[in-house]
């Protein structure tokens, strides 16, 4: 994942092609280090933004990134 500034937004660059990320799918994968639990993203996520009841959202997203081969 990086910043490509032509697109003004952050990228997923994999063997397939690329992936233009939205704000929050950024959000997600940028604490996706081998470091954050689920339950830790979620956290972080929801203090960060001020809400909360996002665990399904960011549960369901990376069960879609993970089927997609874009974590590991």
């Amino acid at each position: 994942m990086q910043w490509e500034e032509a697109q003004g937004n952050y990228v997923l660059l994999y063997p397939e092609g690329m992936v233009k990320l939205n704000g929050s799918a950024a959000e997600i994968l940028k604490r996706c280090d081998g470091e954050h639990s689920v339950p830790a993203i979620v956290d972080e996520l929801e203090a960060a933004f001020d809400t909360g009841g996002l665990a399904a959202d960011v549960d369901g997203f990376l069960r879609a990134a993970s089927e997609r081969g874009w974590l590991d």
